[in-house]
């Protein structure tokens, strides 16, 4: 297997974007990332998309011949696949355009993620993210995808693992980092009081604890680690790439209050790179709800048990605060934006600017390791993938 390097990213601003057409943003970011990694267009060999629904989103679907074609690769019949895993597509479609490359089956692979969300009304949106619960057992017997949520971070309260000032506390982190990236959807910092005080969505979680609806693309460009330097001084290591499963209900689970799959992806993701949590200096995790944040800052082994929400309510992740670690510089989900197929590969593109050192106004210092977390569902498919400044 082959080492591979990202050389190029690019993303598009997040947000209500009325004025522009899913195939739009998804060339646009595609563009960005061939241009930053110094490639032109006929070398690129393959394609891997994520996208969740866009036959539910914008009544089409086979959108990767859709991108092959209006991005120019169908004249040279590249390759394209479009990958689906609910909230975790870009995150999935970046493991696939890694393993390609690892395998030597491709040489040059652009992997995107875009999602347009914004042309539906709020029922119809709500009712496709809770498509990605149990649909049978879950979402059929009236259950919505917030209140999945809503169980988890009261079931942390009621265990005495988070307070509800410490899982509000995530939305001031996100929001705090959102205010520094001018691609984010909300560049506002908040107050905690703001988010205690939003309007309730599932009792606990409010208004402010749930990310917002978004439109928006991502992508990055692939190559061998050892063809990198042929292209761009500005690269990172990809060192490790894993994904992990867990039941599609909620309820199946023995715990409510950690994400198995996330367990398990990242204690694997250590051991490929030889390295430890606290090797660890930017992350980027999935916190599509305050409480998921703070579950995987404990699942992915940055925090004991019941430690994370005090940490987080503390400033301890919080840029420019001199902690040890730097949680969601790119604002997160909850103020970044969370267009469901770009949100995986989006994380990967910030990590791989601040490796890199590109991530101008928010950029912590030294990154040699950063990590991204990547959650389809209630945790039901997550990728953890690590990546090496070199």
């Amino acid at each position: 297997m082959r080492e591979v390097a990202v050389i190029g990213v690019g993303v598009t601003k997040f947000g209500e974007l009325w004025n522009k057409s899913f195939r739009s943003i998804g060339i646009e970011a595609g563009l960005k990332a061939i241009e930053d990694a110094g490639l032109a267009g006929n070398e690129i060999d393959g394609m891997y998309i994520g996208n969740m629904s866009a036959g539910r989103f914008i009544n089409q679907q086979h959108v990767d011949a859709l991108i092959a074609d209006y991005s120019g690769m169908a004249s040279n019949h590249v390759p394209c696949t479009r990958v689906e895993a609910g909230e975790a597509s870009g995150g999935v479609a970046f493991r696939e355009g890694v393993m390609a490359v690892a395998s030597g089956l491709q040489d040059y692979v652009v992997v995107a993620g875009a999602e347009k969300m914004t042309d539906l009304d709020d029922a119809s949106i709500n009712s496709i993210l809770d498509t990605t619960s149990d649909s049978e057992w879950e979402a059929g017997m009236g259950i919505t995808f917030a209140s999945l949520y809503a169980m988890m971070a009261k079931r942390m309260i009621n265990d005495g693992l988070a307070t509800r000032e410490e899982i509000a506390s995530m939305a001031v982190n996100s929001h705090a980092h959102g205010a520094l990236n001018p691609n984010a959807q909300f560049r506002k910092a908040v107050k905690l009081e703001t988010v205690l005080r939003s309007g309730s969505v599932a009792e606990p979680l409010g208004v402010f604890d749930c990310a917002p609806i978004s439109d928006g693309a991502a992508a990055v460009v692939l190559c061998p680690l050892e063809k990198a330097k042929e292209h761009t001084d500005a690269y990172a290591k990809v060192s490790a790439v894993v994904q992990k499963s867990d039941t599609l209900a909620l309820f199946q689970r023995d715990t409510i209050t950690s994400f198995g799959a996330t367990v398990a992806a990242a204690k694997d993701a250590y051991a490929y790179v030889g390295i430890k949590p606290e090797d660890i200096s930017v992350a980027e995790i999935h916190d599509n709800y305050t409480v998921a944040g703070i579950m995987a800052l404990e699942d992915l082994g940055f925090f004991g048990r019941g430690k994370a929400g005090k940490a987080v309510l503390e400033g301890e992740v919080t840029y420019g605060n001199g902690g040890n670690l730097v949680v969601n510089t790119s604002g997160g989900l909850k103020a970044r934006g969370h267009p469901l197929g770009a949100t995986g590969v989006a994380q990967i593109a910030e990590i791989v600017d601040q490796l890199r050192g590109k991530a101008d106004g928010r950029q912590v210092k030294d990154a040699k390791y950063g990590l991204a977390q990547s959650v389809g569902g209630t945790g039901s498919t997550v990728t953890v993938s690590i990546l090496e400044a070199i």
